[in-house]
């Protein structure tokens, strides 16, 4: 007797009821897979990209604004300040290293970052292939920029006035590529990274042509104003840990700027987006309940309704056993099968939604999950369908042969 084709056909001859059961549970799954690779993922690129970056010092404005445009780069940035008054700062000797950043230019949507030699130390990045920029116009492209855009070492790009890809603000400035890190899987593999004396020089010259447009007096006007060069932002590392206690309280009150503390804001932002995840969570754990009972009435309501016939099978030679076998191998296939489909319906789901994100934002934030986290949602799933197993076989523990024959209609 051929137990897993009796079990198979009882699945074929209910079909739509066996689709029900798969589907909602594929549904719970692919959204307990969802939303656990969303929070690992975002956690992972906060966690990952602070490098050793303890405070942002930037422009007046908001705080978690200046960290996601000056640390993750998914911002625009709150405004710029004098670098002369950045460097002040800098001399501080509570502080370890500030490193200055400007930008406000792209490439095909990547941005492009002036900055020092210490920049690249803040992300463990290292050189690939080529050198460090040695004067204005050359640049070091993340890796992938490099491998997105197929650009080498000696090719020349125009860059974009602006943080969004558009080709009617060029430059008409030619950026050269003279080196290409390796990848960090960090921020820095998406962005280019130059010297700050290319970002000043290509927005001197784009503002000199802005103002030749303009009327004579005004430009007269304009040139009699001394600005100093601008930054973005200062990265700033701590020497000592009392840094953290004084030194952003003293330049949110006593100067023009804002210190923003990095690992503050986004921990801050993780619990908002916490909220969402968590509610998501217990929405697919809800769904799994409801799943899962619904395959205990299927499998229960066979029972139920082939009584007859599975007490027909007792009287040619069947056990209890193998009766239990039955119900169990349809109960565990349409698991497996809502598995692997929820497995499914959760890699497409976050390929489409991380390809939204890498074409608006040109960063991969996709994180693979954990090989526990698979098992552990898999020990879940398994034990759940166990249990309905474990209720609907109580009829046939429970069956009187000779009652349910003499019964036959």
């Amino acid at each position: 007797m051929n137990i897993w084709k009796i079990s198979q056909q009882n699945m074929k001859a209910k079909p739509l009821y066996t689709f029900l059961s798969v589907f909602i549970l594929a549904l719970s799954i692919a959204l307990l897979f969802g939303i656990q690779q969303l929070e690992t993922s975002l956690k992972y690129q906060m966690e990952n990209n602070l490098g050793a970056i303890d405070l942002v010092i930037g422009a007046k404005g908001s705080p978690l604004q200046l960290v996601l445009s000056s640390v993750l780069h998914i911002d625009n940035p709150t405004g710029n300040i004098l670098y002369e008054d950045a460097k002040k700062i800098s001399k501080n000797p509570l502080i370890k290293t500030a490193v200055p950043i400007a930008y406000g230019d792209n490439y095909k949507g990547y941005r492009i970052v002036g900055t020092t030699d210490e920049f690249a130390a803040l992300y463990h990045g290292k050189l690939k292939k080529g050198r460090e920029p040695k004067k204005a116009m050359e640049v070091i492209l993340g890796h992938t920029v490099a491998e997105q855009e197929n650009l080498k070492i000696g090719d020349t790009l125009l860059s974009s006035h602006g943080l969004v890809e558009n080709d009617i603000d060029l430059h008409s400035e030619h950026l050269t590529v003279v080196g290409i890190y390796q990848p960090t899987k960090k921020v820095i593999d998406r962005l280019i990274v130059t010297n700050l004396k290319s970002v000043w020089e290509v927005h001197h010259h784009h503002n000199n042509n802005e103002e030749d447009k303009k009327e004579e007096d005004h430009l007269q006007h304009h040139e009699n104003l001394d600005e100093g060069e601008e930054i973005s932002s200062l990265l700033v590392s701590f020497r000592s840990p009392l840094a953290l206690l004084t030194l952003p309280k003293r330049i949110n009150e006593h100067t023009n700027m804002q210190a923003a503390l990095p690992k503050y804001e986004l921990e801050k932002l993780y619990q908002y987006t916490g909220i969402g995840f968590k509610t998501i969570s217990w929405i697919a754990y809800m769904i799994l309940v409801i799943s899962c009972l619904s395959i205990f009435i299927s499998l229960y309501k066979m029972v139920k309704e082939r009584a007859f016939d599975l007490a027909l099978l007792r009287t040619y030679g069947a056990s209890n056993f193998q009766l239990i076998r039955m119900v169990a191998y349809e109960g565990l296939t349409i698991g497996f099968l809502a598995f692997m489909l929820g497995l499914l319906l959760s890699k497409a789901g976050l390929y489409f939604l991380f390809k939204m994100v890498e074409t608006q934002y040109k960063q991969n934030m996709l994180q693979e999950l954990p090989y526990q986290q698979f098992l552990q949602t898999g020990a879940l799933v398994s034990i759940m369908i166990l249990i309905s197993i474990s209720l609907a076989i109580y009829p046939i523990i429970k069956m009187n042969i000779s009652t349910i024959l003499s019964h036959e209609k």
